[in-house]
């Protein structure tokens, strides 16, 4: 019987022993370099919002100032501003309101009027709006903002500025499933705004190219633009007229205090449009602050006024 090889001695193990003080410090830096847990929401924290989606499930940052205008300096608007007004404060005493579409001409006050729209309900009653702005790359994560606020007992404006949608997004579908079609619905105390260049938030092009591709081209067509038909108001803003350019312009210098002769102001004004190849609210603005600039004075908002 041959005889039975010898065992061969133990390698020794290049993984070095952790004792409990080495595990505790591995378990520190690791915390450390984790992203610190969102806030607890405290609803009374500020008027305004922001939705931050990461990290999940979301927080809201409060804004103790919001960077917008009175609604006396909105001029060329007066019609949408005052169904705007008007949809806002019934919503603000709990009576039914419709979400709104602001649509149309670039730089004519769409986001400014919903921002002096909540402050001048604010200025009348204080705290009893909260304004919460969403970005449009977050709108998958409504369920969980809506969840968030249906606990609050304030009332919310939701604001998503420059809302539209291309051909390969479907966040559009998670729109339209939480304004009115899932199954808890939106909250009673929340309302939905949102500001767009397209009156149906999808390009044009979109639209005609489920028309001529798709086998039944109504239903294609209605399935992408029923999205708009979730917002109950369509307040549409229209190219600036020269006589509402120069209104604007009027009540900037009035409110800001800014001195210079009518017939200076509409030339230079006129000069300044023509290089920007158009006329609008923020083409307006744009020329107030060279102006401003130029006389050394700086343009300090003045406070809302209820109206």
């Amino acid at each position: 019987m041959p005889p039975r090889p010898a065992k061969a001695a133990p390698v020794p193990s290049s993984q070095p022993a952790f004792d409990a003080a080495s595990l505790e410090r591995i378990a520190a830096a690791l915390e450390r370099i984790a992203p610190p847990a969102p806030p607890p929401f405290d609803d009374k924290a500020a008027d305004a919002f922001i939705w931050h989606a990461e990290p999940a499930p979301g927080w809201l940052e409060p804004i103790p100032v919001v960077n917008a205008v009175p609604l006396s300096l909105l001029q060329g608007v007066e019609r949408v501003r005052d169904i705007l007004l008007d949809n806002t404060k019934r919503f603000a005493k709990g009576l039914p309101a419709n979400n709104a579409l602001l649509w149309g001409a670039r730089g004519m006050g769409k986001s400014s009027l919903v921002k002096a729209v909540h402050g001048a309900i604010n200025a009348a009653k204080a705290h009893v709006l909260a304004l919460v702005e969403i970005h449009r790359e977050d709108i998958p994560t409504l369920p969980q903002l809506l969840k968030l606020l249906r606990a609050s007992k304030r009332r919310y404006v939701l604001f998503c500025d420059d809302l539209s949608f291309d051909a390969e997004d479907q966040h559009y579908k998670s729109l339209k499933a939480v304004l009115e079609g899932g199954i808890e619905g939106r909250p009673e105390n929340v309302i939905f705004y949102a500001t767009s260049n397209r009156r149906h938030l999808l390009p044009r092009d979109m639209v005609e190219n489920e028309r001529s591709t798709a086998i039944n081209p109504g239903e294609a067509v209605e399935e992408k633009v029923s999205l708009s038909d979730r917002f109950g108001l369509w307040l549409g803003f229209h190219a600036c007229s020269q006589e509402d350019y120069f209104a604007m312009l009027d009540a900037y210098c009035a409110t800001y205090g800014l001195k210079i002769g009518q017939k200076t102001l509409r030339a230079e004004a006129v000069e300044w449009a023509m290089t920007r190849g158009s006329r609008s609210g923020r083409v307006a603005w744009q020329f107030i602050q060279d102006l401003a600039g130029r006389q050394g004075k700086r343009l300090t908002a003045p406070a809302h006024k209820a109206d």
